[in-house]
């Protein structure tokens, strides 16, 4: 099947599944893609069943979902659109990173390869999202860093946010007040226990490229939050 005969609803299908997986690094459940979907388990068991007679997934009945190879490619296609054009909202028409996800899903399925062509060169070929999110290249090669959830941040750790998930637009509104963007680094407080939650504090530097000496404002992410946020750990005291 070629990708111009896939409907929207099976597009949608193939990116949300490669979501899941490339964000959990996990293999996906009939459950966990109905949750993100906001459909029914029966629905999605039945698109399931459409794209597996299509031989775009794998999937053994109540098993995880597997993409196939040209199942990837399709979503990859997608996942290209997506990030481009989020990128483009935000660089081009002044969008805020809150702003852009619904914006993106809603324009990715009318968009033609030619278009997604000109974004992509238009922004200089860009290799991330706002969001962090590494960008497929033409041929659907990506390049991913190896991240882990701010919530497995060690106690005294200094990260940077590498990745936010753009699923939450409430959060990144938090985040955005509270200084923390791609690129920010932060400073790992202590875990209190039983808290099931992460204490950071933004790490400034001046001019010089050092420290002030007055510490910022730390900032409390329960772990739901912490899990939505990627990061790479630098050092622990």
């Amino acid at each position: 099947m070629a990708f111009e005969d896939l409907s929207i609803n099976s597009q949608d299908y193939l990116k949300v599944i490669w979501d899941l997986q490339e964000w959990t690094g996990q293999a996906v459940q009939p459950k966990a893609l109905a949750k993100k979907t906001g459909m029914k388990l029966s629905t999605v068991s039945g698109a399931i069943g459409r794209l597996a007679a299509s031989s775009l997934v794998e999937h053994t009945p109540y098993g995880a979902i597997t993409l196939t190879q040209e199942g990837e490619r399709y979503a990859l296609i997608m996942v290209r659109r997506h990030r481009l054009l989020e990128s483009f909202l935000v660089k081009t028409l002044g969008y805020t990173w809150d702003e852009v996800h619904n914006e993106a899903d809603a324009l990715e399925h009318a968009v033609s390869d030619k278009l997604v062509e000109r974004i992509d060169a238009t922004l200089g070929r860009p290799t991330h999202d706002p969001h962090g999110d590494p960008i497929p290249d033409a041929n659907g090669t990506i390049v991913e860093e190896a991240t882990l959830p701010l919530s497995q941040a060690a106690e005294g750790s200094l990260v940077t946010v590498e990745r936010v998930s753009d699923e939450d637009p409430d959060l990144l509104r938090y985040l955005t007040q509270e200084g923390i963007v791609v690129g920010t680094q932060l400073r790992i407080g202590r875990k209190a226990p039983y808290s099931n939650s992460v204490n950071a504090t933004v790490v400034h530097h001046d001019a010089r490229g050092e420290t002030p000496a007055d510490p910022a404002p730390s900032v409390t992410l329960g772990n739901a939050a912490a899990e939505y946020i990627r990061i790479l750990e630098h050092t622990a005291q």
